[in-house]
């Protein structure tokens, strides 16, 4: 794993050692590296909701749409209880 040192106003640096001990994280390194990850997924997210926002309208989602995926998989087993 690679170390990299920041720099922080007192004022954020107090915020992340409040975040650390507030929400159980065990060094503020945790901290933000769950912030990064959490950016990462943001941004993965946007990437997909542009990539549906440019890409061809489908078919509508009506009860034929509903019905052919039933049947489509009618022949998996259900881990459902009943």
């Amino acid at each position: 794993m690679s170390t990299m040192n920041i720099s922080l106003p007192e004022a954020l640096k107090a915020f992340v050692d409040e975040q650390v001990d507030s929400r159980g994280f065990g060094t503020s390194s945790e901290y933000v590296r769950e912030l990064i990850r959490k950016d990462q997924e943001r941004l993965q997210l946007r990437e997909l909701l542009l990539a549906g926002a440019r890409s061809r309208p489908a078919a509508a989602a009506d009860r034929a749409y509903f019905a052919t995926l039933r049947d489509r998989i009618g022949g998996r087993t259900s881990t459902r209880k009943s």
